[in-house]
């Protein structure tokens, strides 16, 4: 297992910066896409890029962690996360975990995910075409104003507006696109 605390400010929750090194560009998607298995290629696609050959999953506070190769398919990351029978549904990471935080052994890439706002981050991209056509092909994702207006604005029950200092601090940490 990689050190995540070398990646991720493990206490820290968003709009606040989670990533140590806050540089590079920022996709958002749906919190509980990260945890579909839809989504494996996409994860898988990102370690590759830098060379790892594991994806690391770590739930923080709850000592809960998982390490998949990166031959592995969309069934063994559900496997390893989600539930197969009504005993294991309370015990799976995909339906307990209210944060999450996935990287590889290089730790040059990451995705930190809450439940409350609804909403993972995604970061580490080689450069802009790579981040576009990662977009393109496994999307949809949003830049930090989108996940606010289509993600985090449903997470509070389409209630009213975002909170402007919550919209301003994940703009500021994770930019706008």
């Amino acid at each position: 297992m990689i050190r995540f605390a070398e990646v991720f400010a493990l206490a820290a929750r968003l709009p606040g910066q989670v990533f140590r090194e806050p540089q590079g560009d920022s996709l958002f998607c749906e919190y509980d896409a990260v945890l579909a298995p839809e989504l494996w290629p996409a994860l898988r696609e990102m370690a590759r890029w830098h060379g790892d050959d594991r994806v690391e999953l770590l739930v923080p506070g709850a000592s809960r962690a998982v390490s998949l190769s990166v031959h592995a398919d969309e069934d063994d990351y559900w496997t390893a996360i989600g539930h197969g029978s009504d005993d294991e549904f309370l015990d799976s990471i995909a339906v307990s975990a209210d944060v999450v935080a996935v990287t590889g052994p290089s730790g040059k890439w990451g995705c930190w995910g809450e439940r409350g706002p609804e909403i993972a981050v995604f970061r580490g991209f080689p450069d802009a075409a790579a981040r576009d056509g990662w977009r393109e092909r496994f999307g949809p994702f949003l830049d930090a104003a989108g996940a606010v207006e289509s993600y985090v604005w449903m997470a509070l029950g389409g209630r009213g507006p975002v909170p402007d200092e919550y919209a301003a601090a994940l703009a500021e940490n994770y930019g706008t696109g």
